[in-house]
């Protein structure tokens, strides 16, 4: 990946942390993108771009690959972490609201993010998208039904566009982890078997290598990480 240009949303979350470490270990030139300016002006103070924007935002999303663009002059991998997790209602008793929030989080922020990536590595004739998914996107679960639904969406609009880009040189792919070992499930899965889980830094890793050449032939995959 070196001198090559990586947009990593989500960069301020655990996993997000593990990403951009992995990716500046192996020198690239990162836009770090995160809801939360704060904590992006925090967590990276010398990183060359940190931009604050809500993915939901189809206006502001074009805005900030626009700036990545004329910043770098090029777009080689987009790495898109953010995203939500919710349990709760059950199907019967599932909110709209709450359908809304978690398919904007999974799904339509994937669609607003590939519009402008996917134009400019048509322009390149080359890149990577690489979405976080889930394990559990393949088979419904109890009161997990609008957050399943929306990683299942992500995952059909990941092969959807694989399909219509793998001419173009862009591989578009998702890893699926069960559980992932970060601070946030820890504190609400206390007595929890941990050993099964996911490290970030091996998520980062497995992310990196669909990023990568090395994926050139990987397109429409759900690489699951974890037991």
């Amino acid at each position: 990946m070196n001198d090559r240009c990586v947009i990593i949303t989500g960069a301020a979350g655990a996993l997000g942390r593990a990403v951009v470490q992995r990716f500046a270990a192996d020198g690239a030139r990162l836009a770090l993108l995160d809801r939360d300016a704060a904590a992006l002006d925090a967590l990276y103070p010398t990183a060359a771009l940190r931009l604050a924007v809500d993915l939901a935002d189809a206006g502001a999303v074009d805005a900030v690959l626009a700036r990545v663009v004329a910043t770098f002059g090029r777009l080689d991998a987009l790495v898109h972490l953010a995203g939500g997790f919710e349990m709760g209602e059950g199907v019967a008793a599932l909110s709209h609201a709450s359908w809304q929030r978690l398919l904007e989080m999974n799904a339509w922020s994937f669609v607003t993010l590939a519009r402008g990536a996917v134009a400019q590595m048509q322009r390149q004739r080359s890149g990577h998208i690489v979405a976080v998914s889930a394990a559990a996107a393949r088979e419904g679960a109890a009161l997990k039904g609008a957050y399943i639904a929306s990683k299942s969406a992500l995952q059909r609009l990941v092969e959807a566009l694989s399909q219509e880009v793998r001419g173009d040189g862009i591989t578009v792919n998702s890893v699926a982890p069960t559980t992932l070992d970060t601070p946030a499930n820890r504190a609400a899965m206390p007595d929890a078997d941990r050993s099964a889980w996911v490290p970030t830094d091996s998520a980062a890793a497995a992310i990196a290598f669909l990023a990568s050449d090395g994926a050139a032939a990987v397109h429409g995959q759900h690489l699951r990480l974890g037991a």
